[in-house]
């Protein structure tokens, strides 16, 4: 009756139709009528695509959008978490396209999906790789290509007494709800409410030759007090009601339902475990009826929470919103120039609440080195956090060196900001000793959050983008902060070295009346007019316009001894005028 842990519709139909010749007669007539140009049977499908060659314990989990819009962060989350859980295990994770809502569907939605996965390393093992190529033995990954597999597989339900025509209008279904609503009962069609339950093929036969139009539902076997329990990998224990809906397997047009579709691509691409949305928690009795009646084993589903926004205006919490939102599309973290490293290692944070403290004792291992699991998933909502992920990001970058930073940046400006991209490329070596300025420190600076950053970060040493506005301190006069430029323009020695360099600036800084170190300034301030950092801040502003910048040494060199007094003579100009 099994085999390979299925049972197959072969053996079911031979174990039925001893004494019940007469029934499975009418079922293999009306499945006839209703499938007359499927030829191919459940076992064919069956051995075209056989079990997958893994090692035990290897997971199989797959993302299965439907091309209807942006990639949404949620989406790319739960693709994320999806591709984690197959590769702490050595399996699989394969993109299928879900296409069966063909009005929803938008241009290029196939390519959006696979381009918005790639852009943050989330590359699927199987599966779509554009429009109409995908990669892997389980072909085709997209549904509207399958058609056939789930005809073959709803005319043996049929050929079983598992599934019958429906004829109901849409007027029909209306005033059964209606019904349903008004004596407080569960909506949907089922019990006596399904009208061609028990449809004979002599009566199906003359409302096809009527031109009446139908759909294929499942009879379902649920009962009325049944309960169906399952051990979510997220939420837990769960029972609920089982299914009574005789739910539709096929539309009108003969393509399937997503409850249908999946069971029967899940099963035919041996998915082990299936991690979707919570909000799919309700349609799980549904699902685990079509595995059952199909003989399928169900995979393991994993319920994972939206991810939430706090509400400015209500003060209270809600899912990341494709309206209210910008940052719910994953174009948005492309466009701003987040390197999908730190977009992942976000995503990890919220994914296992273990992941920071191994983080932490782990500062330089690749994310791959953490052992993920769906267990350790929070069973209520993450909040999204946009600092923190500014943050981990600007964390991110400071550990970089040079040529990453560059190469990063000018892959971004490319696309996104043609003046940058113009000014990095026409003089590299300037530009990546813009970059290089305290990289590769102990305690790296970390200012540059998203290659968005780099244009303000380094504008100061651009005549095309800097404003040329110095914004000085005011604790010291006009008069006071000129006298430092002049003294400084005469002492000033770009052939000095780093550790000569600020002695300079601590002796001029006591010649003209301003203490050594800011612990000198603060046991007596009366005998100052300032300390050594008021000098040296003096001295950034004239030459950046900036009163917080990296290393000031390394700017000066950077910038060239021409440039360096001619700002200087600038900040003079404006201080004395």
């Amino acid at each position: 009756m099994r085999k390979n842990g299925i049972i197959m519709f072969s053996d079911i139909y031979a174990a039925l139709s001893g004494g019940m010749g007469c029934i499975m007669d009418k079922n293999a007539e009306m499945a006839q009528l209703l499938f007359a140009d499927i030829k191919k049977t459940p076992e064919d499908f069956e051995k075209k695509y056989p079990a997958r060659d893994l090692p035990e314990g290897a997971k199989v989990t797959r993302f299965a959008p439907s091309p209807t819009g942006f990639l949404h962060l949620g989406s790319l989350f739960a693709a994320f978490v999806s591709q984690r859980a197959a590769k702490a295990t050595g399996g699989v994770f394969y993109l299928r396209i879900e296409d069966t809502d063909k009005k929803r569907e938008v241009k290029d939605g196939v390519t959006g999906i696979v381009e918005g996965l790639e852009d943050f390393g989330i590359c699927p093992d199987e599966g779509m790789i554009n429009e109409t190529e995908s990669k892997g033995a389980y072909a085709p990954y997209i549904q509207s290509h399958r058609t056939h597999i789930y005809q073959a597989y709803v005319k043996s339900l049929v050929e079983q007494g598992m599934a019958y025509p429906c004829f109901m209008t849409e007027e029909e279904i209306a005033t059964v709800r209606e019904q349903q609503e008004a004596e407080k009962k569960l909506p949907g069609i089922y019990g006596e409410y399904a009208k061609y339950r028990d449809i004979t093929v002599e009566e199906a036969q003359k409302l096809m030759d009527e031109g009446h139009e139908y759909v294929l539902r499942l009879k379902s076997p649920g009962k009325p007090d049944g309960k169906v329990s399952f051990k979510d990998a997220v939420k837990g224990s769960i029972e609920m009601p089982e299914n009574i809906l005789d739910v539709v397997l096929l539309k009108k047009d003969g393509t399937p339902t997503y409850h249908f579709a999946h069971a029967v691509d899940d099963h035919l691409m041996h998915t082990t475990d299936v991690t979707r949305g919570d909000e799919w928690i309700s349609s799980t009795p549904i699902h685990l009826q079509l595995f059952k009646v199909l003989g399928f084993k169900a995979p393991k589903y994993a319920h994972i929470s939206p991810i939430m926004k706090e509400d400015a205006e209500t003060g209270g919490k809600r899912k990341l919103s494709k309206r209210k939102d910008p940052e719910a599309a994953v174009s948005y973290y492309k466009e701003a120039g987040f390197p999908k490293e730190a977009v992942l290692e976000y995503l990890m944070t919220i994914a296992n609440s273990n992941f920071e403290d191994w983080r932490r004792a782990n500062k330089t291992a690749p994310i791959d080195d953490f052992k993920f699991s769906l267990s350790k998933m929070s069973k209520a909502g993450a909040l999204f956090d946009l600092v923190k992920l500014n943050d981990i990001s600007k964390n991110y970058i400071s550990t970089l060196d040079t040529e990453t930073v560059y190469s990063g940046t000018i892959e971004w400006a490319r696309e996104y900001n043609e003046k940058l991209y113009k000014l990095l490329t026409e003089n590299e070596a300037y530009a990546r000793a813009i970059l290089g300025i305290e990289r590769g420190n102990a305690k790296p600076r970390k200012d540059i959050g998203k290659w968005e950053d780099v244009e303000n970060y380094l504008a100061y040493f651009y005549d095309e983008l800097w404003d040329r506005k110095f914004d000085f301190a005011d604790n010291l006069s006009k008069e006071d902060m000129a006298e430092i430029i002049e003294e400084y323009k005469k002492i000033y020695n770009p052939s000095a070295s780093a550790e000569e360099w600020f002695p300079s600036v601590r002796d001029l800084s006591e010649r003209l009346g301003y203490a050594k170190s800011p612990k000198d300034y603060k046991k007596d301030p009366d005998a100052f007019k300032g300390h050594v950092g008021d000098v040296s801040g003096v001295i950034r502003a004239a030459a950046t316009g900036r009163r917080n910048t990296p290393d000031l040494y390394e700017i000066l060199q950077t910038l060239g001894y021409d440039e360096v007094m001619k700002r200087f003579d600038e900040a003079l100009n404006v201080l004395k005028g």
